[in-house]
């Protein structure tokens, strides 16, 4: 696998990014996978890193970059999490690409990992026909019912209350309150607090973001529009009991997509051990579905018995 940085524009911010290249020209120009990272995720995450390889390996390239106000990326608005902002970051990325000569320009997929990765992933599908098909992994359907499952009842009323009170003040005063990302907007699990996922980039992830992100992400939902995916692919992959993304939020999307589409649950194992206990797996899966629905055949052949 080789890589090469690059940098392109979304909506004036000047975003960074790392194209990934198989190390061989045959398939060139190569059908490509964009990604952009899950909640608090930075484009270096190594866990990305080894799924990249496995894709590189079966002739797909791969960009993976920094949303605006994150990482290496411009932006004013740092360590703002706004998935409509996000997912035009991953539009422009797919333009991006489009621009390349050693890039398929009719052959790009979305994949995403992790909360609103996963879910970007099938929203820009679902925007963009561009996009051939689309893997969610470990994904949210609905920001709203994310956000609440992390609360008892009564926070989640107060916390509503609450984002209600910042959006006077921002119109009152031009600014709203700046919160814990991790407590305050979804709240960490004891296994968050203890995982090695994500380590090499800890240091660079911002710690407090402004509580409108969290309207920003009540309001946001892939399962009102993954039904515009078909008949383009999706692909969901989850984990049973999964504390941080139910795996509930998988089931709604795949049972409101239209076909082909194809979920995977994953047992005996937890949102963040799944990087460890079944990356091959799952890498596996991810590669042939691609193989499946993004490859291009210059003979087609249907035939019914």
């Amino acid at each position: 696998m080789r890589t090469e940085k690059v940098s392109f524009y979304s909506e004036g911010d000047k975003l960074s990014g790392v194209v990934y290249l198989p190390d061989s020209d045959p398939g060139k120009p190569w059908p490509a996978i964009v990604q952009g990272p899950g909640f608090l995720g930075l484009k270096d995450a190594r866990h990305y890193i080894m799924m990249f390889e496995k894709l590189c390996a079966a002739g797909y390239a791969c960009l993976c970059f920094d949303y605006r106000g994150w990482g290496d990326s411009e932006g004013k608005q740092r360590g703002w999490v706004m998935p409509q902002w996000q997912a035009e970051d991953i539009r422009n990325s797919i333009t991006y690409l489009q621009t390349r000569a050693d890039i398929n320009p009719d052959r790009i997929a979305t994949y995403g990992s992790g909360g609103t990765g996963g879910g970007n992933a099938i929203y820009v599908a679902a925007m963009d026909q561009r996009v051939k098909c689309a893997v969610c992994y470990l994904g949210i359907s609905n920001g709203r019912d994310w956000l609440h499952s992390m609360r008892r009842e009564h926070e989640w009323v107060d916390y509503l209350k609450r984002i209600q009170e910042d959006r006077k003040k921002r119109v009152l005063t031009g600014a709203g309150e700046i919160v814990s990302a991790r407590e305050e907007i979804m709240v960490q699990t004891p296994e968050r607090q203890t995982t090695t996922v994500k380590k090499e980039v800890e240091a660079k992830i911002p710690q407090q973001m402004p509580l409108q992100c969290a309207e920003a992400i009540i309001e946001y939902s892939p399962e009102d529009v993954v039904h515009k995916i078909a008949p383009r692919a999706t692909l969901f992959i989850a984990v049973e009991n999964d504390a941080v993304t139910p795996e509930e939020q998988s089931v709604r999307l795949y049972e409101k997509a239209g076909e082909p589409k194809k979920l995977i649950l994953f047992r005996q194992t937890t949102h963040y051990g799944i990087y460890n206990d079944y990356f091959n797996e799952v890498a596996g899966a991810v590669v042939d579905f691609y193989n499946r629905y993004l490859k291009y055949h210059k003979i087609d052949v249907t035939e019914k018995s």
